[in-house]
């Protein structure tokens, strides 16, 4: 009898609106991706293994599959909210239990790791002290807030044009007060060892001899002297161009390192730094500095951090420095649809889904990160009300079947 087909008909019907509901109820949700249901007919056994004229009993529903297409990205104003654009999951841990999400709402816990809305937190490859990626497994991410400790001044690079113009200095021997001892200086800011900036200055003297200039130096206003066996302030190095302007001669570049004394109270003492004059030049016009640069800086607080399209966490600090806080990974299976839903936008790894494969990304089949944005819904409202409607026309097609079936019956018992 047809109460059967009928019944099943509107179990899977029931099924299909089920999902659909579902599919409707989600559709703001971040990063939640749609479900389809699919059937399959019904067929009893044959003894006789002969079926061509055999009736079907039915509908079944085969399975409920989730669709995972991309999802449209809508800008946020918070930068801890990512979007994947490609392939992946977030690979989440809460007490040892991983979960994947494509979701990407996530703030700070009280402690500086990165969550989601349930705690879970974030994973990827953690960075040492040095801003160095620990690439092994994957582990929590958080936000050092700490201060950046301050880096001594090493070295300075100088590139110079020294006038070829110029003639020796009328006054001798070189004092650093008088401007008539000395041809040009310049001035650069170096960190000591506890991040304290002082002003290392460097003084130009052009010598009778053809190309040659002396080099003077002074940190906050006293004079650094190599030799101090005498009264004279000695040169910290001589610079030599040849006839084409290029620097030429001994020592070779770069020049150092000279014992610079800090005037901070606390600091070392001294400290050395180098100067290098490579690709300073003597041509015959007016004394510039192209470039003057060195490597030290003072200490700096976390002033905000960006998460790049490969996933890289970048802290900007207030002195101007910057540093990789860690980097976030995703990860991928053979069969997305093998994931078991956890519901709260998680999902757990299944033997139908395959074993996870862990990269940054960008790299093989994974996408790419957005931050500041989020993934909506791949759900198309549109679509499913039109759905709605015919999985209505079907439950109400089957009910027929079984009121027509209820007919027949009737007509059967009132038989005499």
């Amino acid at each position: 009898m047809s109460f059967q087909q009928g019944l099943s008909g509107l179990n899977a019907a029931a099924k299909n609106l089920d999902a659909i509901g579902n599919n409707v109820a989600n559709s703001n949700t971040v990063g939640f991706k749609q479900s389809q249901t699919q059937f399959a007919d019904v067929y009893a056994n044959s003894l006789t293994g002969a079926g061509g004229a055999q009736v079907g009993i039915g509908v079944k529903v085969a399975q409920v599959v989730q669709q995972f297409t991309q999802g449209s990205i809508t800008s946020s104003n918070n930068p801890l909210d990512i979007a994947i654009n490609g392939g992946g999951f977030f690979r989440m841990e809460n007490n040892g239990e991983v979960t994947y999400q494509r979701n990407g709402q996530f703030q700070l816990d009280r402690t500086g790791f990165i969550v989601n809305p349930n705690g879970s937190r974030l994973t990827g490859y953690t960075a040492n002290a040095s801003g160095v990626l620990l690439t092994g497994s994957p582990g929590p991410l958080a936000i050092n807030t700490a201060d950046l400790e301050p880096q001594i001044t090493t070295e300075v690079d100088a590139v110079l044009n020294l006038d070829s113009g110029s003639t020796v200095p009328a006054t001798t021997p070189f004092d650093m007060t008088d401007p008539t001892s000395f041809n040009h200086s310049t001035a650069v800011s170096i960190y000591d060892s506890l991040g304290n900036s002082q002003t290392l200055q460097t003084f130009y003297v052009k010598t009778a001899n053809p190309g040659e200039w002396q080099v003077y130096a002074a940190s906050d206003g006293v004079a650094i002297d190599p030799d101090t066996t005498n009264a004279v302030i000695d040169p910290v190095t001589t610079l030599n161009f040849t006839t084409s302007g290029a620097l030429t001669g001994t020592p070779a570049m770069p020049i150092g390192p000279i014992s610079v004394p800090a005037t901070a109270t606390g600091a070392t003492p001294t400290f050395p730094v180098t100067l290098d004059f490579t690709n300073s030049t003597q041509f015959g016009s007016a004394f510039s500095v192209n470039t003057m640069n060195q490597d030290g800086f003072t200490s700096g607080r976390l002033a905000g951090f960006n998460i790049g399209a490969d996933g890289m966490i970048l802290g900007r600090y207030t002195n101007g420095q910057s540093a990789v806080l860690g980097q976030v990974v995703l990860a991928s299976f053979a069969n997305p649809n093998g994931l078991n839903p956890l519901g709260n936008n998680m999902w757990s790894e299944t033997s139908a889904s395959g074993v996870p494969l862990v990269g940054v990304p960008s790299s093989g089949s994974l996408g790419v990160l957005q931050s500041s944005a989020v993934e909506d819904s791949n759900v198309d409202l549109t679509a499913e009300l039109v759905n709605l409607i015919t999985a209505q026309r079907v439950y109400q097609a089957n009910a027929q079947t079984i009121k027509a079936q209820d007919a027949v019956l009737q007509t059967l018992v009132n038989l005499r």
